[in-house]
């Protein structure tokens, strides 16, 4: 989006966007973020190490990174983290050694996390089981956003009783939702956020363009009518919940 990023922007401001998180996938990224983030004050940044980029770190320098990061008034969060058993691993990794090494990464970012009193954005892709097993324990300090939640109505229960979020993209508006669509009518009105994770996954009616932050609001008029409340409603109670979760908005 750098080619247009003013004019992706204006149009997310003028359907009613009134603050951007960027979540980086890794720590050179972070930094880009966060410069533009300083230039624009409706902009923060969620700082973190993505599962398929944790080949990108070793050893301890990386986690002094990260804390020197998070320390910026401009990180909302720590994020996207988590893990990814989908795609293959990086080039030279086995997959025993690759999940270990997320595994690793993701227990890392959390102790951040919880140092800085930050909640987390958390990435999951065929991991529940273990991604659960990991986060979990940290329910008292960290909270996450399991960001592009697609599990069952009890899978987000059992993340929601324990203080975290789900969050809904444009597949709730598809034909064929899959789960989204009785998740985001089953789960409380204060335990579920919008997002779009642009530029993937453009919602009804742009389906098959490139995403952009503008398009949350085709999700929240989709998820409202399932819900049966006012748009208006839908668009209160997530800005609401997303003002309480991240640091600063």
């Amino acid at each position: 989006m750098q080619e247009d990023l003013d004019a992706v922007m204006d149009r997310a401001r003028e359907a009613g966007v009134s603050a951007m998180i960027a979540p980086a996938t890794d720590l050179k990224e972070a930094r880009f973020l966060l410069d533009l983030s300083e230039r624009h004050a409706d902009v923060w940044v969620a700082v973190g190490v993505h599962p398929c980029e944790v080949q990108s770190v070793s050893g301890r320098a990386w986690i002094d990174e990260l804390h020197e990061l998070a320390r910026h008034p401009k990180v909302a969060a720590i994020g996207e983290i988590g893990l990814d058993y989908f795609h293959p691993p990086a080039e030279g990794w086995t997959v025993e050694g690759w999940r270990q090494h997320q595994a690793e990464v993701l227990v890392a970012q959390l102790e951040v996390a919880a140092e800085h009193g930050l909640n987390t954005i958390i990435h999951n892709r065929e991991s529940w089981e273990d991604l659960t097993r990991l986060v979990l324990p940290f329910s008292e300090k960290v909270r996450g956003q399991f960001h592009c939640f697609t599990g069952t109505a009890a899978e987000a229960q059992a993340v929601i009783e324990r203080g975290h979020l789900v969050s809904f993209t444009g597949i709730v508006t598809f034909k064929k939702p899959g789960n989204m669509a009785e998740t985001a009518v089953a789960v409380p009105a204060d335990a579920y956020l919008l997002e779009t994770d642009a530029p993937f996954m453009a919602p009804v009616p742009h389906r098959g363009q490139r995403c952009e932050p503008a398009y949350v609001a085709d999700t929240g008029r989709c998820i409202a009518a399932l819900r049966g409340v006012p748009p208006e409603q839908v668009a209160e109670e997530t800005s609401r919940t997303a003002r309480a979760f991240f640091r600063g908005l």
